[in-house]
């Protein structure tokens, strides 16, 4: 009885210490919050590239940029090819009415997908917000355009129709915004647009739509000491209403980057080739050449499935998670190849999920013993160990041999969705080999890329 007491005090104790942890405006502290676990099982996300660039759907999210900045010769051709000598950036808003925006749709179409959370662009560097930004006046999805809360509607339909995490992306800093270019031309010595435009944008958008992601951006020309960023994030984790299951990147500031933020994006489409330490995402884009929908786009422009899935396979099993990235249309239309591409991921997962959805690394690297790309991962099943060798290329000759898995006389290996085990052996007694089964067209698990479970290694 005296033990049992003394488990639960201590028990109450970690508690009270878990639940009066305060975070302080400093990144060694602020590095000290744990990792919500529903992200790191999450594994899949789905990220949505919107906003005014939509309309001209030239290039990408940059058009503003390279257009008057950067005088790229395509959009520059393509504006005097297209447009009125007097016309501006800021009269593509008008032209933005995402006329057949059906939230509804969007949240059927993610679960479908298999994806766990959704990342919405609700403002890039344009400046130009998806909802009624009380800091955007007249620049936003409310005052211009759609007339309509794009932000409000995505979260109520994903909350009220699945399960999935909802999130928000954000650019703290705008190409032209003029509080932000007297801030950089006053070498940063002043901060008018980050305490009159970012700052409030991140406060409104958390307190109203209530992200379980914080996805910063805009943040490679400045330190986060000038973003205040360390400040936001303590109130974030301390006193914001997702100050439990919130989780941020690490762009919030160039100092930040690839070190500091609940998960680290690093950069682009980041994939470290190796097991990372730290928890990582792979942002990365189904349109090979833009974030954004392009008008121009053609069809070798766009990931196989086949790709996309050994994207996923290779981001999990060095403990990533990825984030798919598809444009919509100005009109609001998700397009049908990027409408494929989810619902094919969908299928897949539906068979093969338990592979990757709250699994961890299991070895470093694929196993290129018959350079069939196979990626590993494994989890906890009751009491045992399971590993699953994720094989994107079906073996010619239906035998696949693997250097890593060490056996044991119990080894019991079976393809996920076929009922009968594998038979296998040991080959010249330095890899395992497994027989694949002879199966039907119609009676295989899936079309592409199939894993291998494998329960009983020596080396699990």
């Amino acid at each position: 009885m005296v033990m049992m007491k003394s488990v639960v005090l201590v028990l109450l104790l970690q508690i009270y210490i878990v639940c009066t942890v305060r975070y302080q405006p400093n990144w060694d502290s602020l590095d000290t919050r744990p990792l919500p676990e529903w992200y790191d099982k999450s594994k899949i996300g789905i990220f949505l590239h919107w906003g005014v660039f939509s309309v001209p759907a030239f290039k990408g999210a940059w058009f503003w940029y390279e257009w008057k900045t950067q005088k790229d010769k395509d959009v520059v051709k393509f504006m005097e090819d297209n447009y009125p000598p007097d016309f501006t950036y800021a009269d593509f808003a008008s032209q933005f009415h995402a006329t057949f925006y059906n939230p509804d749709q969007w949240a059927d179409l993610f679960e479908a997908s298999g994806a766990k959370y959704v990342v919405l662009v609700t403002k890039h560097h344009e400046g130009f917000t998806l909802w009624p930004s009380a800091a955007s006046w007249n620049w936003n999805a409310y005052d211009v355009g759609p007339h309509k809360d794009l932000v409000g509607a995505l979260a109520d339909s994903i909350r009220n129709r699945t399960d999935i995490h909802f999130g928000v992306y954000h650019s703290l800093f705008e190409f032209y915004n003029p509080l932000y270019l007297q801030d950089v031309a006053n070498k940063h010595k002043t901060q008018d647009f980050v305490r009159n435009k970012a700052l409030p944008e991140l406060y409104e958008l958390v307190n109203r739509y209530k992200p379980d992601v914080v996805w910063s951006d805009g943040d490679w020309n400045e330190n986060s000491t000038y973003w205040n960023s360390t400040e936001f994030l303590a109130w974030l984790f301390n006193d914001s209403p997702v100050k439990d299951t919130v989780v941020t990147n690490d762009r919030w500031g160039k100092d930040a980057n690839c070190k500091h933020g609940s998960f680290w994006n690093c950069q682009d489409k980041f994939k470290p080739g190796k097991i990372f330490k730290h928890k990582w995402e792979n942002c990365m884009t189904v349109d090979k050449k833009a974030w954004t929908h392009r008008r121009q786009i053609q069809i070798e422009d766009v990931l196989t499935i086949e790709e996309l899935l050994a994207e996923i396979a290779e981001t999990v099993s060095y403990g990533g998670n990825i984030l798919i990235n598809v444009g919509p249309t100005a009109d609001g239309v998700i397009v049908p190849v990027f409408e494929e591409r989810l619902r094919q991921m969908g299928q897949w997962l539906k068979v093969n999920g338990e592979a990757i959805y709250e699994t961890q690394p299991w070895f470093e690297g694929t196993d290129n013993i018959t350079f069939h790309g196979v990626w590993y991962t494994t989890k906890k099943q009751g009491n045992s160990t399971v590993v699953y060798g994720i094989v994107t290329m079906w073996p010619q000759d239906n035998r696949l041999l693997l250097g890593l898995p060490v056996t044991t006389a119990t080894t019991r290996v079976t393809m996920i969705g076929v009922k009968e085990p594998l038979k296998w052996s040991l080959y010249k007694n330095i890899a395992m080999q497994i027989e694949f089964p002879l199966l039907p067209p119609n009676q295989m698990p899936c079309k592409w890329a199939w894993v291998i479970k494998m329960e009983n290694l020596k080396n699990q």
